[in-house]
């Protein structure tokens, strides 16, 4: 398959962090040295290591304190996609490779200004689920810690754990921000990116809750299954879609569009590299992408070439604007560093960094407390839809 290459031989696109999904590919890193800056943060990492040794009054944790200085370091970069992983937080991303983790089964995201954490996606079943957590809460406390302003993927790492172990969680909830405490039972968790089913009028639907390794897959056969059954037209619904793998994107759009160029990306020295899908597979039915605000880099992507080929109409709120492609290089001692390599480009040469995607129809979700099913937005698209069949 197409996405079954290893995942150290990948680019990561996710513009916001998922709940333990994520990826590892393995690539030096060189040392950034200058002589005299070495000398002048060596003498001052002394007078500050000599300071704590002789004032400090609490324990002191000599690993805490050196990967404190990595996670400052990249830190200092002031780019809120790169970032530094100790040896948790990375074997946590390797294991979420796999297909399968210990947790609760949800999907988080980060607002890149407030740094408040929502739950985005609770998945059917999951322990998340069972312990009475819902779409849209807003995480505060993961046991003990506020997780506000954290790094998204610390607090992943404080939610995953063993099988059979509990976790408890502190939400917000509902315009009158209702403090909720709950406790779920950690579990193994089939990673379930893609859901699909037949709607009204030969509308299929597919919804897309991240680009991971497995997600080629699952869509292939969400389409064929949706076909099989008569399909004559189909919503794909990327919102609250946070992005992740590029490679993935990249296949699953060559599955939907003409022969040509599907997006490009441009690195640090200006090198160039495009992504192509061929003649083999083409879709021509009619076609709706929804988005929204937190439909973000590789979400951005499929609809970006979407858009770019006229053959959908992308429907819903703008997009989260994320137009860089982030790569984790392996620092070969179980830590890694992710950091902004590229900026991609549409097909038509468009970079939506810090803009998004512009729907063709503009409609704001709209809740329904009367009726919590209704979704105006999804009603909308099915109309689009309708139009054209």
């Amino acid at each position: 398959m197409k996405n079954k290459k290893s995942f150290m031989q990948g680019a990561l696109c996710g513009a916001l962090a998922i709940l333990l999904i994520a990826g590892l590919m393995s690539c030096g890193l060189k040392a950034y040295s200058r002589e005299n800056t070495s000398e002048n943060t060596s003498g001052k990492l002394g007078t500050l290591k000599k300071l704590i040794d002789q004032a400090y009054m609490g324990d002191v944790q000599e690993e805490e304190l050196r990967e404190g200085i990595y996670k400052g370091f990249i830190g200092g970069l002031e780019d809120p996609y790169s970032v530094y992983y100790d040896e948790d937080e990375t074997r946590a991303m390797i294991e979420a490779t796999e297909g399968e983790y210990d947790g609760i089964g949800a999907v988080l995201s980060q607002d890149i200004n407030t740094g408040i954490v929502t739950l985005v996606q609770i998945y059917e079943g999951s322990p998340a689920m069972e312990a009475g957590l819902k779409d849209n809460d807003i995480l505060y406390k993961v046991e003990d810690l506020e997780v506000t302003g954290k790094d998204l993927s610390e607090v992943v790492t404080h939610i995953k754990g063993n099988k059979g172990t509990k976790v408890r969680l502190t939400v917000y909830r509902g315009e009158d921000h209702e403090e909720i405490t709950v406790t779920a039972v950690r579990n193994t968790i089939q990673a379930q990116t893609v859901a699909h089913r037949m709607v009204d009028d030969g509308i299929g639907y597919i919804a897309v809750s991240e680009f991971d390794l497995v997600t080629y897959d699952q869509y292939k056969q969400a389409l064929e299954e949706l076909e099989s059954q008569g399909m004559r037209s189909l919503v794909v619904d990327l919102r609250n879609n946070p992005g992740g793998n590029y490679d993935t994107v990249c296949d699953i759009l060559d599955l939907m569009l003409p022969k040509g160029l599907i997006v490009y990306t441009k690195d640090k020295a200006g090198n160039k590299d495009e992504k192509f899908s061929d003649d083999e597979h083409q879709f021509e039915l009619p076609l709706v992408v929804m988005m929204n605000g937190n439909s973000a880099s590789a979400s951005e992507i499929y609809a970006g070439a979407i858009q770019d080929y006229g053959i959908g109409t992308i429907v819903g709120t703008q997009s989260y604007g994320k137009g860089v492609v982030q790569q984790i290089f392996d620092l070969k001692d179980g830590t890694s560093v992710k950091l902004t390599i590229a900026e991609y480009f549409t097909a038509k040469g468009r970079n939506i960094h810090g803009k998004g995607i512009t729907p063709d129809v503009e409609v704001e979700y709209e809740e329904n407390k009367e009726k919590p099913e209704a979704d105006n937005q999804l009603d909308k698209a099915m109309e689009v839809l309708r139009e054209k069949m």
